[in-house]
């Protein structure tokens, strides 16, 4: 065999091991690349994603701002009737004695009172309540459970306090010719006001 026969077979065995190696590699080539693209897709998946939550949350949030201002509406609403909404306490009839100096036992100062009656439906209980008169004589109720649709009649003298009718134990008299009954809740608020005298009867509630 001659040295260039030997040469050409040996360059073509070089060759043929070459593409062998090189088909080889051509897969794996293929597959990284394959591989950087899919990571690409998935990246840009991913922050679509990210970018459509955020879309949803702002959302999300903006709703539950809306919700948080309407609930602060409807507090505000409630609260503006809750302070509107009326008593229903209020001062009814009044009666005052005159010429009881004479009064040797005091019986005329049980019939001068002032009437507290409950328009409402409900039951309240007027512990801490206050009526005064224009001097600044005042009676604090004591615990107290006032029916609804009823009354209690405040008498100035002494007695025995029923569901009707409730004493001040006082030796004078309260109640002048002219003079204002003031009824005040366990706040100090005035819930109303009753004067008579000289310009007659004059009734403000609240």
């Amino acid at each position: 065999m001659s040295a260039s026969l030997t040469t050409r077979r040996a360059l073509a065995a070089v060759l043929a091991a070459g593409a062998l190696i090189g088909a080889a590699a051509m897969p794996a080539a293929a597959d990284g690349h394959g591989h950087g693209r899919d990571n690409g897709r998935n990246h840009g998946r991913d922050h679509v994603r990210d970018h459509d939550h955020g879309r949803d949350n702002g959302r999300d949030n903006g709703r539950d701002q809306g919700r948080g201002r309407d609930h602060g509406r409807d507090n505000g609403r409630d609260n503006g009737r809750d302070h509107r909404a009326p008593s229903s306490i209020a001062i009814g009839e009044v009666q005052n004695e005159d010429g009881m100096r004479g009064d040797r036992f005091g019986r005329a100062l049980n019939r001068e009172w002032v009437e507290v009656k409950n328009t409402g439906r409900h039951a309240v209980n007027l512990r801490g309540y206050t009526l005064t008169d224009e001097q600044g004589n005042r009676y604090r109720f004591p615990d107290f459970r006032l029916d609804g649709r009823s009354s209690v009649k405040v008498h100035t003298g002494q007695g025995r306090n029923t569901r009707h009718d409730l004493y001040q134990d006082r030796r004078r008299q309260v109640w002048d010719d002219s003079d204002t009954a003031t009824l005040r809740d366990d706040r100090g608020n005035i819930i109303d006001t009753e004067s008579w005298g000289r310009r007659g009867h004059h009734h403000r509630n609240g």
